[in-house]
């Protein structure tokens, strides 16, 4: 079935049979493909290849540019429904949310097509006559794009298609457990590229390859900007390799995200907000729920209303009518088992966790979703563990409750569900949360393409897809031009 799939999505044979390195389902445990793992020398090459692709292309103009990523986009919508069933089967999503990860592609296709004429610089007034300046962008280079196996497609599109538009070139190393999202997204590019007609070489290259294969990547000074996106383990290893060279790094690492639940909200809306937040992709999304910070007037009803929901979740393969899916693997079950251990130690009373499906699935990672409740934010709390995991936190003063939501190393998404505009204003402002994104009765997953995502402290400050996060694949250049026939100097200075 994956063969016929990925025949349809142009993936040649050769590409994912016979190699070295196994590729499996989540849904079942079972093996599916076997890709090559490229050698080191190889990504020397591809950056040699994407360096003079990026010659060529910094000189193409924008709007044109700004076609093939148009293109590209419509490729993707030709084939969504076959490009999210591979990441449902690779990944372990649920058939909705790999339709919704093909979406994000093709949104951000589209945003990329209308700023591929808005890479907008500034006119500056000069304090000299006869004197105007300005700032202008121009490409970057060659930009290494490392992604996760939790969105194996939609991060990569972000980049890239903000990174074409902006005149460079893209080598894309893509998770080992999820290589064969990344070979169909390449081989429907390569449609766009053959429809766009006289793009250069090596424009846009995959590289499956293992740790070593993306430590070359990230050392190779031609690769000016990394953008990497999974733990904050691997951020502390790329951001200060990519800085020891002098490179530029977009770091899209952990979060440990909460939920402020006052007693004005509207409880109806705020259990169906904790429970796509906490539930959704299997708790493997950056952006999921892990702490509920609740006011101690309504935790217990709050508590037994999640309870309940979660009771009802549909729990199996992902293709069917489910709602949570398999775990990626079996070290991120064994992740999970680890902290609720640590959880009940802390003073934990744990509710759900166990595994599911053993006998149908034995060697694939179904759970139930937790819900832990806590007595205070312990170390297993302030620590993000890649599950569907909700620690419960309460608290009687919302000074308190803004200082539970800041106190974890980690700062991506945030959300506060409140009737009170004060509370509300509070929670956007400066003295408010310190992450990324900060919601207002909406849960913390589920960010749109048009605004810049990304966030604070361990996340790692990087910022992708909407907004001005293009800045980010340009350089800055200053000019100050003289239209007159005298030379005078900045700061009234006198040089005779």
């Amino acid at each position: 079935m994956v063969g016929e799939l990925l025949k349809n999505l142009g993936v040649e044979a050769s590409a994912y049979q016979g190699g070295n390195h196994a590729v499996y389902t989540p849904i079942d445990g079972s093996q599916i493909a076997s890709v090559t793992l490229e050698s080191p020398a190889a990504v020397l090459d591809k950056v040699e290849i994407a360096h003079k692709a990026y010659l060529v292309w910094r000189d193409i103009p924008a709007p044109r540019r700004g076609e093939l990523v148009r293109l590209y986009g419509e490729v993707l919508r030709a084939h969504k429904a076959q490009l999210g069933e591979l990441i449902s089967i690779e990944a372990g999503k649920i058939t909705q949310e790999g339709l919704g990860e093909v979406q994000e592609m093709i949104d951000i296709c589209d945003f990329a097509v209308g700023l591929s004429r808005q890479l907008y610089g500034l006119t500056i007034a000069s304090e000299r006559p006869g004197h105007h300046m300005r700032e202008t962008w121009h490409p970057l280079g060659v930009v290494g794009v490392i992604s996760a196996f939790n969105f194996p497609a939609a991060v990569w599109a972000w980049n890239t298609s903000l990174a074409l538009v902006c005149g460079n070139a893209v080598i894309w190393k893509p998770s080992e457990k999820t290589p064969l999202t990344a070979l169909a997204c390449q081989a429907l590019f390569e449609v766009a590229l053959k429809q766009f007609g006289d793009a250069p070489d090596g424009l846009s290259q995959l590289l499956i390859g293992d740790r070593e294969a993306g430590e070359v990547l990230v050392d190779d000074p031609r690769v000016p900007l990394i953008s990497a996106t999974g733990s904050t383990r691997m951020g502390r290893e790329v951001g200060p390799r990519v800085a020891a060279r002098f490179g530029r790094s977009i770091l899209e690492l952990g979060g440990n995200n909460a939920m402020i639940l006052t007693p004005s909200a509207d409880l109806d809306l705020a259990v169906r907000g904790i429970l796509f937040s906490a539930v959704g992709t299997a708790g493997q999304r950056c952006t999921t729920l892990r702490r509920l910070i609740v006011h101690r007037s309504v935790k217990d009803e709050v508590v037994a209303r999640v309870k309940a929901a979660y009771a009802k979740v549909r729990i199996g393969d992902p293709r069917k009518d489910n709602l949570v899916g398999p775990l990626m693997d079996k070290q991120a079950y064994l992740f999970m088992q680890d902290a609720l251990v640590k959880a009940r130690d802390e003073g934990g009373v744990v509710f759900g966790g166990e595994r599911q499906l053993q006998d149908e699935y034995p060697a694939a990672y179904y759970v139930a979703p937790a819900i832990v409740e806590m007595p205070g934010q312990s170390a297993v709390v302030r620590h993000e563990t890649f599950a569907p995991i909700l620690y419960v936190l309460t608290y009687d003063d919302f000074e308190q409750a803004l200082q539970l939501n800041n106190d974890v190393p980690q700062g991506l998404s945030s959300c506060i569900f409140t009737t009170d505009v004060r509370e509300a204003e509070r929670f956007q402002s400066a003295s408010g949360s310190d992450c990324g994104i900060a919601n207002v009765n909406i849960g913390t997953s589920g960010a749109e393409i048009g605004g810049a995502f990304g966030g604070e402290k361990e996340t790692g400050g990087g910022r992708e897809s909407g907004s001005d996060s293009w800045r980010a694949y340009m350089r800055r250049q200053t000019n100050t031009i003289n239209y007159s026939r005298e030379l005078p100097l900045a700061q009234g200075i006198v040089f005779d």
